[in-house]
């Protein structure tokens, strides 16, 4: 895998549903910052937290990294898992021994579901219209 090293950073794209998240980890004290704000104001639940910084709890590094994270389109679960993702993927541009725990963890797997599209003659992508016999 080619280094994706910019400007002194590692970077790493993280995708989940919509969202798109672009990562960017450098060595520092552990802040992680998304879209300017840090990242207990911008996911303000403790589980969206918990899922952004997993890949640095399975790895124990937690302090030893910087994150600079932008993320747009989704929800804000997909966002969370988005820079969950984009965070394992610049790991592995720091360490390449760390793609064996991330990838046990399954953090570096891509979730491919995506929403299904609505179907012509139906109100929804599995829905139908009501069926009246008479």
């Amino acid at each position: 895998m080619p280094q994706a090293l910019i400007h002194g950073r590692h970077y790493g794209t993280g995708k989940r549903k919509r969202a798109i998240a672009r990562v960017f980890l450098k060595p520092g004290s552990g802040d992680i910052t998304v879209n300017g704000r840090t990242l207990a104001e911008y996911f303000p639940r403790e589980t969206s937290q918990m899922i952004a910084r997993q890949a640095f709890e399975i790895i124990e590094k937690m302090s030893d990294y910087d994150v600079t994270a932008t993320v747009c389109g989704g929800g804000v679960a997909a966002q969370a898992e988005a820079v969950r993702h984009g965070i394992s993927r610049a790991l592995l541009h720091v360490d390449g021994e760390l793609r064996s725990p991330l990838k046990k963890a399954g953090l570096l797997t891509r979730d491919a579901r995506e929403k299904e599209r609505k179907k012509p003659g139906q109100p929804g992508a599995r829905k139908k219209f009501q069926f009246s016999k008479r």
